[in-house]
């Protein structure tokens, strides 16, 4: 498996943790663990971006 897509199932797993995480901050009013789920999510994100650029210079080779 190219490393463009273990970036983009890195990113999806961050950002379902993220939204867990999240979730679970607005169900126990933890404004921190909101914050965490946020940034988590955001990583994830920018995870999966990168895995489709390293995929998409792979492809041209």
């Amino acid at each position: 498996m190219s490393d463009g897509y273990k970036d983009k199932i890195k990113g999806a797993t961050d950002k379902i943790k993220g939204e867990a995480k999240s979730q679970y901050g607005k169900a126990t009013d933890d404004t921190k663990k909101v914050a965490e789920g946020e940034f988590d999510k955001a990583k994830g994100e920018a995870k999966t971006k990168l895995g489709d650029i390293k995929n998409s210079f792979s492809k041209k080779k």
